[in-house]
């Protein structure tokens, strides 16, 4: 399987990933457990490295799910995650104000059996923070050694230059 670098990041992923929301939510009813982990243990034996899933995809579940399906294996992979969005009441609510993002990388974290995230991404803009203050708080799990890299998921290119100009986005 051939790699490509994300950005200037140094962060090498597969050129194909495995996208795992699917697995436990989104496309209809959640798939047995087991079946999926042995689909993301064949993901890995054609040389897929790059997981994404995040805290809203289940809730919760799918990333324990992909914590467990990579859990001795997880040196070999990069996982992306995502935050910013809570599901209320079964609708999604955006918050993303530097203290919610602190409590959902650690909860991540814990799910995901790791230390570390590769690319944690803010799901969604929320238009009640300044992306800066988001920016910020990658900058501080970057230094801590939580996150590797950062992105925004559908965001306008003004939102991504002011976000860059704080915390370069890896994505």
């Amino acid at each position: 399987m051939k790699t490509r670098r994300l950005g200037k990041s140094g962060i090498a992923v597969s050129a194909i990933g495995l996208g795992c929301m699917g697995m436990s939510h989104g496309y209809g009813p959640a798939r047995p457990v087991e079946a999926m982990k042995a689909l993301i243990h064949e993901a890995l034996d054609q040389g897929v490295t790059f997981f994404d899933t995040a805290e809203c995809y289940g809730p919760y579940v799918n990333e324990s799910l992909v914590g467990e399906a990579l859990e001795g294996v997880r040196e070999q992979t990069v996982i992306a995650t995502k935050c910013g969005i809570e599901i209320v009441d079964g609708k999604q609510r955006l918050d993303a104000r530097p203290e919610t993002i602190r409590r959902s990388l650690e909860g991540s974290l814990k799910r995901l059996k790791t230390d570390y995230v590769d690319l944690y991404y803010l799901h969604r803009v929320d238009p009640k923070v300044p992306v800066e203050e988001v920016a910020g708080v990658m900058a501080e799990f970057i230094r801590e050694g939580k996150i590797r890299g950062w992105g925004l998921s559908e965001a306008g290119v003004k939102t991504i230059a002011r976000a860059h100009a704080v915390c370069p986005l890896t994505a």
